[in-house]
């Protein structure tokens, strides 16, 4: 019998080898016993939370050569949220990029400031869950996207286009949409 459900879960590419799996196998949920993730997920019975680089790293046998070395500065993720928030007149925390926005209230946010001609700049969430872990603490506010404007959160996307219908954005954006003006008529021939 045991031979015979293994060799059905073979077949379905469930198993790995021929072996029937552990009684404690059996009683975890079929994702997790049959997917392995380099990286430490839920699922690998190798990982105790540990990424690759750190395992390989601690291994007796690495040799220095191969050790993975560290690429992360000092700055933190707080750090980081704080100083796109001050060097940015118009930032957007959303899902994709400006030029390619992920989700429609993203694009929503984008198609609003388009209308002003102001410069936007968007940081992807999607691309580092800490980031956007970060940015959901420094602002308390659960949803995405998240704008600031001249260094102050404002809200999502349905507060922008609150804004923009009610005529207080054009006075908020004025200053940074006549600067924005002036440097690209200074880049002109």
């Amino acid at each position: 019998m045991k031979r015979l459900v293994s060799t059905a879960l073979l077949a379905r590419g469930l198993v790995r080898s021929c072996r029937a799996p552990t009684a404690a196998a059996v009683s975890r949920p079929a994702f997790q016993q049959f997917m392995n993730y380099s990286s430490g997920h839920v699922g690998d019975p190798n990982a105790n939370g540990d990424s690759t680089a750190a395992q390989i790293a601690a291994a007796r046998d690495t040799h220095q050569d191969f050790k993975p070395t560290s690429k992360s500065s000092d700055t933190s993720l707080d750090d980081i949220v704080a100083q796109d928030i001050r060097e940015n007149p118009i930032l957007i925390y959303m899902k994709g990029f400006p030029e390619s926005p992920m989700c429609g209230f993203s694009a929503l946010a984008v198609k609003v400031f388009q209308q002003y001609d102001v410069p936007i700049r968007g940081r992807d969430i999607l691309g580092d869950l800490r980031l956007k872990e970060a940015v959901k603490a420094h602002t308390n506010w659960p949803t995405f996207p998240q704008i600031f404007i001249k260094g102050e959160f404002v809200g999502g996307s349905d507060i922008i286009l609150s804004m923009h219908q009610k005529g207080e954005l054009k006075d908020l954006l004025s200053d940074i949409a006549q600067r924005h003006g002036q440097k690209e008529d200074a880049n002109e021939p």
